[in-house]
């Protein structure tokens, strides 16, 4: 069932014309940066979108002005937090060609305050279907302290996912319509 879900949410944000993922990806910014959640964070973990995903590229950049700002580099199967100065310096990586630091930057996970989290689906409880290798997960019960934040187009937030014990939900969704407060809906 999971796959199934996930392959049709992913063709349909893959059928979507880069034009409207800029679009969307901009409304998905503003309903961001007015968080207090986020206007309060000092260290900042984003995801560095590619193909379909909502578009961080900008939000980056803007939030490299004022705020410390973390990325994740796949070291051994296992995300390693990088701090980032420049977001130039990013290099395709990976076999997906994922844009990530050349070398780490280290921070203490404790130091990071706000983690946004990419998915192919969500529901209103939080709960994820990422890409299927687990690294987001294993990942978010390192910093059980940060804020956890999905980011997608709102088609990508379902009423229920079938959530397995090793799944580490998020605290809110941010979509270009609305924001899901989602520990209300456990």
């Amino acid at each position: 069932m999971k796959n199934h879900l996930k392959e049709e949410i992913l063709e349909k944000r893959n059928s979507l014309p880069k034009k409207e993922v800029i679009e969307r990806s901009r409304k998905i910014e503003e309903r961001l940066f007015n968080l207090e959640y986020y206007k309060k964070s000092k260290t900042i973990m984003f995801f560095v979108s590619f193909n379909s995903e909502v578009n961080t590229h900008d939000m980056i950049k803007k939030s490299l002005k004022h705020k410390i700002i973390v990325v994740p580099k796949v070291v051994n199967n296992e995300i390693e937090p990088s701090v980032i100065i420049d977001f130039d310096n990013l290099v395709p990586s990976g076999k997906f060609g994922i844009l990530e630091p050349i070398e780490s930057m280290k921070t203490a996970y404790k130091n990071i305050d706000l983690v946004l989290v990419p998915g192919a689906v969500f529901d209103m409880g939080g709960h994820r279907i990422g890409y299927g290798f687990g690294y987001y997960d294993k990942f978010l019960r390192k910093v059980p302290k940060a804020l956890k934040i999905g980011l997608c187009f709102d088609f990508q937030v379902i009423d229920k996912i079938p959530a397995e014990q090793h799944d580490v939900p998020v605290d809110l969704i941010v979509t270009e319509e609305r924001v899901v407060e989602c520990g209300k809906n456990r």
